[in-house]
């Protein structure tokens, strides 16, 4: 079965970052230092690139909810950077939920940048949002972008989350695979 491929358009967040919590003071409180941005999916860090304008009826063509919570992703490419045209620098990602082994064949456009787990029925990353999981995975774990570059070691992740930690939220998770353009969106150096 092919997996479907949603699309969205996130705020870059990095050393640049000086909307709400600055880079400094998200690296010191993850202890994440190796990270060099974060290209998450979460929804409080990485916030969507552009005003969506829940009023207007041809967003719920192309917006996906997940049992009645939105998610900022959508089914169309063209609905996402018609909405970006005029957005100097963003991270235009391509994501699968819930993938197979077997990561998409998206590389003649996207990056492959790892894999996030963004908890069920919300928009938090129990990777990069949580204040950590020692017993499940370490910082060092995650890659220069707060994702877990091996799918076998996120299944493994997503799976020991909730059973190694049962009274804390965000912890049942969904598995994403993320996709970042190659050349849309980014800055250039």
């Amino acid at each position: 079965m092919k997996s479907e491929i949603y699309y969205t358009a996130l705020k870059t967040y990095d050393s640049d970052n000086t909307d709400g919590f600055t880079w400094k003071e998200y690296i010191d409180w993850t202890e994440l230092f190796h990270l060099k941005e974060l290209v998450s999916l979460d929804g409080n860090l990485n916030r969507l690139a552009f005003v969506l304008d829940l009023d207007a009826s041809e967003v719920w063509d192309f917006i996906i909810s997940d049992n009645g919570m939105l998610m900022f992703y959508f089914n169309s490419l063209d609905y996402v950077l018609n909405n970006v045209k005029e957005v100097p620098f963003f991270n235009l990602l391509a994501i699968i939920k819930e993938p197979e082994k077997e990561k998409a064949d998206l590389s003649a456009t996207y990056d492959f940048i790892g894999y996030d787990l963004i908890e069920i029925g919300g928009d938090t990353s129990a990777l990069t949002n949580c204040g950590g999981f020692d017993e499940t995975f370490l910082p060092k774990d995650l890659n220069i972008y707060g994702l877990i570059s091996e799918y076998d070691m996120a299944k493994r992740i997503q799976k020991e989350l909730p059973i190694n930690n049962p009274e804390e939220e965000h912890t049942d998770c969904y598995l994403y695979e993320v996709w970042r353009h190659k050349s849309i969106g980014r800055k250039t150096n």
